[in-house]
């Protein structure tokens, strides 16, 4: 029987709701009521079964929640998650297999877990998916305490099968989704797939068996901190938790702490658009604080992992995609289960083995600039253990391990692989540092010279694009005839009402030009001192005697500076022409043709000067 059906027939226990129904502007409530509300749950539930003392660590903390990550592939690579230079990934033999996740799962719900959360890298990219949840999986633990069945998804190829997992038994879904604009999303993941995430949202809350929806949300400042207005009206008709998550630091994500938003500002600037939020009733060992708006479906929460810890609650275990158990996720310690099992250890000799990493659990994570980003895993990565927290149960021949930058492997087995996210490593590129990543040429040491660079290229078109073009131009070209308005079709007229082409693209190509460095991330910033554009009409004879019609471009841009202005250069021809595209698409979209962009000239600079002939 579930807490819920006896919440009004034992009177301690409606302390759990009463504890937590405050509104106004008091962000938390007291710890002597969080700690009572806790306590009168957790007696309630040992009343009904009893509890390992093996979930139990040395602060008296019950651990009733078990997160198993099925594997540390993902189809996004969110900066937040996956280190720059990318992750090891762990060959097939090295992970849990299904057979070994079902016997960890009901070893543990047969020692008090009750809820169990599936995630990754992204768990529907791993095939125990098919059958975990369905009979003979996850759903037969049920009769043994399990209560909830819990994914947490990116949702990009969720929304296909997301019923089937319903039917088998999944009750509880968080979708992590950090902005609603489709352009940052493929900025912030590198892949597009905004609408497919939203479709997934879509179809789960058509899902009336979904008994909880939750859209998981990292704040990174400067980024996506303008859209929490945004995801709080998402609430007002749809019945889903919206939760704010501060930027965490793991290893290779660049944390800063000046990148951190802490979830009080962000209480403050939704209280300041929604006056009188109401603080919601939590669960017990709940991470978020929620809140709501009057008359809102959904509501809104924050999970305060930086700011404000909620350690002294905190009721869960994680189980890594091979076999690892972390009891902390800041805690760069593990111990391997899977070398238990494989070894022929019993239930009960895995379940000591789980006591004693239960029972070092620290009190609480170390402050947020003090937490070791060196040694712990990257967020995604759900692999082989790292330097310096490799347990004695898997110190072998065969065990390897990382290098403190997780760079280089120290030792490493046949089939295991690097995969790069970005940059690939090699010597002799400028822009790359010694670990292959992106990265700005220091010109601190040169001296400011005058340099020079002219680039060229050409855009064909079709013979109809050219005579409007020329249409403007008759007395300066070699245009035979000016063109009636009136035989002109919709097409044509809508070319001629864009203006006139060369100018708009002579225009275009110089301010293209000044924004180089805004549109090229490895460019330096340079105050440039002349930029010439010209634009020609010009018909190039084949040698079948057929004729090619184009426009051709050329820039000279100059400055006083420590590096060459080449890109510049560049950047004005290419601007210049996809104008000339964008002004002629209307009737020569199909026929038009960029080619030939090339710096021809260049002079200054250490390298010489340069003509191309």
């Amino acid at each position: 029987m579930t807490i819920s059906a006896y919440r009004y027939r034992l009177p301690g226990l409606a302390l759990c709701a009463r504890a937590f129904s405050i509104s106004g502007p008091n962000l938390y409530v007291s710890a002597s009521e969080l700690k009572r509300a806790a306590q009168v749950k957790l007696d309630f539930v040992d009343s009904v079964k009893p509890f390992s003392g093996a979930l139990v660590d040395s602060y008296n903390r019950r651990h009733d929640y078990l997160r198993i990550s099925l594997t540390e592939r993902c189809n996004l690579r969110c900066f937040y998650c996956m280190p720059e230079e990318g992750v090891q990934l762990s060959p097939t033999e090295k992970l849990l297999t299904d057979e070994e996740i079902l016997r960890l799962a009901k070893l543990f719900v047969q020692s008090g877990v009750t809820k169990i959360r599936l995630t990754g890298g992204e768990p529907t990219k791993h095939a125990f998916l098919q059958h975990g949840c369905a009979a003979g999986g996850l759903n037969d633990l049920r009769p043994y305490g399990l209560q909830s069945i819990a994914m947490t998804s990116n949702g990009l190829a969720l929304h296909r099968r997301l019923p089937e997992f319903v039917d088998n038994g999944l009750t509880h879904l968080n979708l992590s989704l950090d902005t609603l604009d489709p352009f940052k999303f493929e900025f912030m993941t590198k892949r597009p797939g905004l609408d497919a995430v939203l479709r997934t949202l879509k179809i789960a809350l058509e899902s009336p068996r979904l008994q909880k929806i939750k859209l998981n949300v990292v704040i990174v400042k400067g980024l996506n901190d303008s859209e929490v207005l945004d995801f709080v009206e998402i609430t007002k008709d749809k019945p889903i938790s919206v939760r704010f998550i501060e930027f965490m630091p793991f290893t290779g994500n660049k944390w800063d702490k000046f990148k951190m938003v802490p979830s009080s500002d962000l209480f403050k600037l939704i209280s300041e658009k929604h006056a009188g939020v109401e603080r919601l009733s939590d669960e017990a060992n709940d991470t978020a604080r929620s809140w709501k708006i009057p008359g809102y479906q959904g509501q809104f929460g924050f999970i305060s992992s930086m700011s404000d810890h909620f350690c002294s609650t905190c009721n869960r275990l994680r189980i890594t995609s091979d076999g690892q158990i972390k009891v902390c996720l800041f805690d760069a310690k593990e111990v391997s289960l899977r070398d238990l099992m494989r070894k022929g250890a019993s239930d009960s000799e895995i379940l000591r083995t789980i006591g004693q990493a239960v029972g070092g659990k620290e009190e609480k994570h170390l402050h947020m600039e003090d937490i070791d980003v060196v040694s712990n895993r990257p967020m995604i990565l759900i692999g082989p253990a790292i330097l310096n927290h490799v347990s004695p149960l898997r110190q072998n021949k065969n065990s390897f391990a990382l290098s403190r930058d997780l760079k280089v492997p120290m030792k490493q087995p046949p089939l295991m692989r690097n995969y790069y996210s970005s940059a690939i490593r090699f010597s002799g590129l400028t822009h790359l540092d010694e670990q292959g990543r992106a990265s700005m040429v220091d010109v601190s040491n040169k001296s400011a010279t005058r340099r020079s660079a002219t680039a060229r290229g050409r855009i064909f078109i079709s013979e109809r694009a050219y005579d409007l073009i020329n249409a403007s131009y008759s007395s300066e070209s070699n245009s035979k005839t000016d063109i009636n308005s009136s035989l002109l079709n919709e097409a044509e007229k809508k070319v001629l009402r864009k203006g006139d082409t060369l100018t708009v693209a002579q225009l275009a190509a110089i301010m293209g030009s000044k924004k180089t460095s805004d549109l090229i991330p490895l460019c330096h910033p340079l105050l440039l001192t002349d930029i010439k554009a010209n634009l020609t009409c010009e018909v190039i004879e084949e040698p079948r005697g057929t004729w090619k019609y184009s426009v051709a471009c050329q820039a000279t841009v100059t400055c006083e500076g420590k590096t060459g202005v080449e890109m510049e250069a560049l950047t004005a021809v290419t601007v210049g022409l996809l104008t000339v595209w964008d002004m002629l698409k209307a009737v020569a979209g199909k026929d038009m043709m960029i080619s030939e962009i090339v710096v021809s000239e260049k002079s200054g600079g250490r390298s010489g000067d340069f003509s191309r002939t």
